[in-house]
């Protein structure tokens, strides 16, 4: 009974992760609906026209369209780089490296080991000593420093965050500033909507007679509520990952250590900073890193992170 419990559940769990494959290319034609709905309501049903108006309002018009314009081309290009942008998989060929944390699953024992391995990888195994290096048992694999494996896309992501079902993919090593500066552009747009909307959305509620067709005012009216929506609900999320940056996590490694006060990757905010955004500052708020940065740095790709060195021979 307790077994064909286990076993329906991980049935679901399967067809759970199946539909979120199947979500796909709906979620990105969605997210281009609300961007396509958003343009309608401010270019063309409202500060597009203000263009004509001549004065004060032609001025305001002109800097409400540059920002949004501005935004909107930042926000496109953070949003399909997270899209079209690999996470980051365990090379075939990784060298075996193991780290001290913690794993998401329990430790295997030796057998465990021995049973799911190749004899290479079990003499390197034996030779380590360390009772704590991390297995993949859907992959068949071993398992970087930080990396879990991810049930939606069936593979080891490098240092994963979590599986965003908005940008279809998941949000890990190598796509995680892109997710961040998706979510900064994100907020900034939204804000600049919601706030050049609420004129025409206070006309609403007033007896001033307000231009326009019906279809342009529901517009109006809707693209306000969304975005107001969308402004508040990812600030939260923005103010969440800001956390995780400045102490150098992940929301899977947030929850994995909520009981341990200490964590070795947590190098100072500047050094967390730099392992998300890089050095140069000329790339921080651009989806894309320079290349003297990717060569420096190796955390950049996923594989190797350094570690404090007070914590060194502590159990973390």
């Amino acid at each position: 009974m307790h077994r064909s419990a286990g076993v329906a559940m991980a049935w679901n769990v399967f067809r759970f992760c199946t539909a979120l494959r199947g979500l796909g290319s709906i979620m990105i034609l969605l997210v281009l609906a609300i961007v396509g709905v958003t343009y309608y309501a401010v270019v063309l049903c409202n500060y597009g026209p203000a263009l004509l108006l001549g004065g004060g309002a032609t001025l305001a018009a002109l800097v409400v369209l540059l920002l949004f314009h501005f935004l909107l081309a930042m926000l496109l290009w953070s949003y399909f780089s997270v899209v079209f942008t690999d996470p980051g998989s365990v090379p075939p060929n990784w060298n075996l490296d193991f780290d001290e944390e913690r794993g998401e699953t329990a430790p295997l024992s030796s057998s465990d080991f021995n049973s799911q391995m190749n004899p290479q990888q079990s003499m390197a195994l034996g030779d380590t000593g360390n009772p704590r290096m991390r297995y993949c048992r859907k992959c068949n694999q071993l398992k970087p420093p930080r990396c879990h494996h991810c049930s939606v896309c069936g593979r080891c992501i490098l240092k994963m965050d979590h599986h965003c079902v908005w940008v279809v993919n998941c949000v890990g090593a190598l796509n995680y500033k892109y997710f961040l500066l998706f979510l900064f552009y994100t907020f900034l747009e939204t804000t600049l909507v919601t706030l050049s909307l609420l004129p025409h959305f206070i006309a609403f509620f007033s007896d001033v007679e307000i231009p326009g067709s019906p279809s342009a005012l529901a517009t109006t009216f809707l693209t306000f509520v969304l975005n107001l929506a969308f402004s508040l609900s990812v600030l939260g999320f923005m103010i969440m990952h800001i956390s995780l940056v400045s102490g150098n996590t992940t929301t899977i490694e947030a929850y994995e250590k909520k009981t341990s006060p200490r964590w070795m990757y947590d190098l100072g905010r500047k050094k967390n900073f730099a392992q998300v955004f890089g050095n140069d500052k000329k790339y921080w708020f651009i989806p894309a890193y320079s290349e003297e940065d990717l060569r420096r740095m190796p955390a950049l790709q996923g594989l190797d992170y350094p570690v404090r060195t007070d914590l060194d021979g502590q159990e973390l």
